[in-house]
């Protein structure tokens, strides 16, 4: 996928072949190396404001997951396991290795947030730290689901739908329905925070049927495997290890119905947080904040 304007200018544009399938990858920087992860309706490209900042102190590795942006994208199968978090995450671990990294930091917002943390459950030799960013974990979410939530939240349900009634319904008009989101889930409730670059890129990366169909079998895993697995680790009381940092937007998940830190206390043994002045999009609303917040946490572990 190419844009017309590069919005990641002095990043390396990699193409990396895993077992699976090929990723892609924006890549800058030295120091230690940090993987993060994009959410939805979204891909890579959702770094851009911040990204030449956190450059100046790691390696960053930004991806496009699978299914989205210009990454390979499988067709789903009956038991959504090849959308997993876990499954994910496997094939997140193995880029890193093709990229030279055994041991990294960890981080992502949304979807992508979820993929962090179950590499920082699933792959601990691995993982340094873990920086989820605006999410909780998904069987929280699940849990708590009640009839506000459920409303705020449709998308959970809509897009874990049997196949192909999302992909149908949004084929109709993918553009409009990329809009509708990501506009529904600022503070504002408007597109004000999006370079039109990105916004453009958003619409495009969401055109291709196929793309439609991934990031709905994303949302069905998140439905049925992800939520399975992620109630047997409680059944099991594993925990993350590492250091973990959680952000989260004051008029997202800082407007729901539990504490966000406590609820990632329960789930990370070394657990501290803070809240941005933003909707849901923190990189793009308020960039500022985020990135100074990320970056003091970033030196804090290079240091040691």
């Amino acid at each position: 996928m190419t844009q017309e304007i590069d919005l990641f200018p002095g990043f390396d544009t990699r193409r990396i072949a895993t077992p699976p399938g090929e990723i892609f990858a924006r890549i800058s920087g030295s120091g230690p190396p940090l993987l993060l992860m994009h959410g939805y309706p979204q891909t890579h490209v959702c770094w851009h404001k911040i990204a030449p900042q956190l450059a100046e102190h790691v390696t960053l590795i930004l991806p496009d997951l699978r299914g989205y942006g210009s990454s390979h994208c499988p067709a789903g199968d009956a038991d959504h396991v090849l959308y997993s978090k876990r499954a994910m995450a496997a094939e997140m671990r193995e880029m890193m290795r093709v990229l030279g990294h055994e041991r990294f930091m960890v981080g992502g917002h949304d979807r992508g947030g979820r993929v962090a943390y179950r590499l920082a459950l699933d792959h601990p030799e691995a993982v340094t730290a873990c920086l989820p960013i605006d999410i909780l974990p998904t069987s929280e979410m699940w849990a708590r689901m009640r009839a506000p939530q459920a409303i705020r939240s449709y998308h959970w349900a809509f897009l874990a739908q049997p196949s192909p009634m999302p992909e149908t319904l949004i084929g109709a008009d993918p553009a409009y329905y990329v809009r509708h989101t990501l506009s529904s889930w600022t503070a504002d409730k408007t597109l004000k925070c999006f370079n039109p670059t990105a916004l453009a890129h958003y619409e495009k990366a969401l055109l291709p049927r196929e793309r439609i169909h991934a990031v709905c079998e994303d949302y069905r895993a998140g439905a049925t495997i992800d939520r399975t697995i992620d109630e047997q680790d409680r059944i099991d009381r594993r925990s993350i290890k590492c250091p973990t940092y959680f952000l989260w937007g004051s008029d997202y998940i800082g407007k729901g119905y539990v504490a966000p830190l406590d609820v990632w206390r329960a789930w990370a043994d070394n657990v501290e947080g803070q809240v941005i002045q933003s909707g849901h999009f923190l990189a793009e609303e308020n960039p500022k904040d985020t990135a100074a917040a990320l970056i003091g946490f970033l030196v804090k572990q290079i240091r040691g």
